[in-house]
């Protein structure tokens, strides 16, 4: 067996980025984006100073978790060990770029499509070289068979202490490092306010950098853009989700209650669900880079990929509902009565799958949270109680059913805020997982979290249904449950956010 892999000596290089060249030249890489690329990092204070170069790129893992989690296998491990992707499959999902602990994937702002190192597969085929390695003047790029003790890589890795990046995340990277500073690998440990060499900025601005600490004990001089690759549209897919789902598993209630014949238990849960699924696969399609492929999930499935399993549970959820909805219509009371339990396990996996599927996003630790799980079947029950209390406004429900409703909004809120004191507060089993937790309670995110999804998602519904529970008024039944589906897309968009907020090269 052949298993490649690199050895980059960082005792030799010189940061001349030739690698960086080269690699452009041979793929034909686009501006902007970088399949390999040189960080300058500096440690200590003037004139005591030392500069450090990294040399980054993808890792060809052994357990890739960019190849598990997508979900068309555009992502794919050679029998050499070599990562490659084909990008005629690629549906521009994003995911990998999130399950990828090395920032190694990127969108080609020309195919719309991941891209990144590999290892120059084409000229490996035929005996040759990767490029980065045939121009490096200082041979500070070296690759070659790790499985062949006689390799002048593994000569390297067995005579020389290296080192590689993120071992934490237990991925069996294959490049090596050896004579590299611990800031130098990893990215916790280098601050700076951005302000690189190559950055355009007044003269007299060159010197505001910001103060190295114990926490941060080097600057970046050069770096590259990694933005984040899920936005609003995922943290809005997570609502409608989270509203379809929620008004699934509380169909069941809503019958347990004796509400037979209110439309609010008949005829609206499956309505919603059907209209937060159609919502929720406009915001899937319309977030992926390759939309006209969409379909790829389903003609080429890769069943590793929580993504293609969520695309599975969606179809079934949208199944039952529309089934349970007929059913209702169609005055069926007891096909209609059955459907209502399988409505309520379709929900769980409808709003539960997402829980999965960011874990499989290794890359961001916050994400890895056990739970998560729970706390989406929460945030599904507060979001499908709160649209069902907006439409009590417009129908004639019993005052049993909306205070069932009432309880299902309370109860929920008071869990999930339980949910998140945990999850936030609470001890983070890593230091990039603890940084992103900082980042949303307390830093970049904090305002969206505590105005929007504090106050304006926890307490304000927790203190309207109390009153509604208490005194009654569908009015405050709605505001609350208004108030709480607001709160949850600010909470949800600033957790997901968070989560990329942390830098991973």
């Amino acid at each position: 067996m052949t298993r490649f892999g690199f050895v980059i000596d960082q005792r030799r290089c010189i940061g001349c980025h030739a690698c960086t060249v080269a690699c452009k030249a041979e793929h034909g890489v686009e501006l902007g984006v970088f399949r390999t690329w040189v960080k300058y990092i500096e440690t200590g204070e003037f004139p005591d100073t030392r500069r450090q170069f990294s040399v980054l790129r993808c890792n060809h893992c052994d357990d890739a978790p960019c190849v598990e989690v997508c979900p068309v296998t555009a992502l794919y491990k050679r029998e050499d060990g070599i990562v490659d992707f084909d990008g005629d499959r690629c549906i521009g999902c994003k995911a990998c770029m999130n399950a990828c602990p090395y920032d190694a994937l990127y969108i080609d702002p020309e195919s719309q499509t991941a891209a990144k190192c590999n290892f120059c597969a084409h000229k490996v085929d035929v005996g040759l070289k990767p490029a980065c390695e045939t121009v490096c003047p200082a041979e500070a790029i070296i690759s070659g068979d790790l499985d062949d003790p006689d390799s002048e890589v593994s000569r390297l890795i067995d005579t020389v202490p290296s080192q590689v990046r993120a071992p934490e995340q237990g991925t069996g990277p294959n490049v090596f490092y050896l004579g590299a500073a611990q800031a130098a690998l990893n990215p916790l440990m280098v601050g700076g306010d951005g302000a690189y060499i190559t950055t355009e900025m007044h003269p007299t601005q060159r010197t505001k950098l910001a103060p190295l600490t114990p926490e941060a004990p080097a600057r970046a001089l050069t770096d590259i853009a990694h933005p984040p690759p899920w936005g609003w549209r995922v943290s809005s897919y997570f609502l409608s989700k989270g509203i379809a789902a929620g008004a699934m598993m509380l169909a069941v209630l809503l019958l347990l209650v004796g509400a037979d014949g209110s439309p609010l238990a008949d005829v609206i849960p499956g309505l919603v669900a059907l209209a937060g699924i159609a919502v929720t696969g406009i915001f899937l399609v319309s977030d992926l880079k390759k939309p006209s492929r969409f379909y790829y999930l389903f003609t080429k499935p890769q069943w590793r990929s929580w993504l293609t399993i969520g695309a599975q549970f969606i179809n079934l959820a949208a199944l039952v509902a529309l089934v349970f909805t007929v059913a209702a219509l169609a005055d069926l009371g007891g096909l209609r009565d059955a459907l209502r339990w399988a409505m309520v396990p379709a929900g769980v996996m409808l709003a539960g799958y997402t829980a999965f599927l960011f874990n499989q996003c290794e890359g961001r630790d916050l994400w890895q949270s056990p739970l998560l799980f729970p706390h989406t079947i929460v945030n599904a029950v507060v979001a499908g109680a709160g649209t069902l209390g907006i439409a009590a406004l417009f129908t004639d429900a019993p005052a049993d059913l909306e205070r069932a409703l009432g309880w299902a909004l309370v109860l929920g809120v008071a869990t999930s805020a339980a949910i998140i004191g945990l999850d936030t507060f609470g001890k983070h089993p890593t230091a990039q997982a603890e940084r992103a937790a900082t980042n949303l309670w307390r830093d970049i995110y904090a305002r969206r979290f505590w105005i929007g999804g504090i106050a304006c998602g926890l307490a304000a519904p927790a203190v309207l249904g109390a009153l509604f529970l208490v005194a009654g008024g569908t009015v405050l039944l709605a505001a609350g449950g208004a108030l709480a589906l607001v709160g949850l897309w600010f909470y949800e968009d600033a957790w997901v956010r968070a989560g990329q907020s942390v830098p991973l090269s």
